[in-house]
């Protein structure tokens, strides 16, 4: 199911990982989440996007190293091409995760209401250990090493994430 496809329908759970250009940081999120949906076997339950804030890398690929780093974990971002977050998917989306507090700020500005607003909420809240560090770094400006380390967390909260999530989709499956 594409991800267009899913935001009409409203018995799939929506998330969106959003970060500055959508080149590193979401599309890991996005790729790691992905495969924690399909290997439940919830791909018609879980629809997985991500987004930048900003337009710089509309239609590009992932970043190199994000694509290396992923790779070395066995996770696949080749077919990945960024886009910039529509205030319109508000109301078409469950959960909104931004991974520092300028895309949270942003986000919640652009929200049209406090319900929109509610659906916004950091990626590091969802681990209980990582939740103090409030922000994942941006590894563009950075080497190989801070990728592989960003994905480690990413990957955590993504865990932690999809735990907390799982529960009430697959009771609602289940009655479905």
């Amino acid at each position: 199911m594409t991800f267009e496809r899913a935001l009409s329908d409203s018995s799939t759970f929506k998330i969106c990982f959003v970060c500055t250009g959508n080149i590193c940081r979401s599309p890991m999120a996005e790729a790691v989440f992905k495969d924690l949906v399909a290997k439940a076997g919830l791909e018609n339950n879980i629809a997985v996007t991500s987004a930048g804030t900003g337009d710089w890398h509309v239609g590009e690929a992932a970043d190199d190293r994000t694509i290396a780093a992923l790779s070395a974990r066995g996770y696949n971002g080749s077919g990945h091409r960024a886009r910039q977050f529509d205030p319109e998917w508000f109301s078409k989306l469950d959960l909104i995760v931004a991974f520092d507090r300028g895309q949270e700020r942003i986000l919640r500005t652009w929200a049209p209401n406090d319900q929109d607003r509610s659906k916004v909420q950091p990626m590091l809240s969802f681990d209980s250990e990582l939740a103090p560090l409030i922000d994942v770094p941006d590894p563009y400006y950075s080497d190989a090493a801070l990728f592989d380390h960003v994905l480690g967390m990413i990957e955590r909260a993504c865990g932690s994430l999809f735990r907390q999530i799982t529960p009430g989709i697959s009771a609602h499956t289940e009655n479905n």
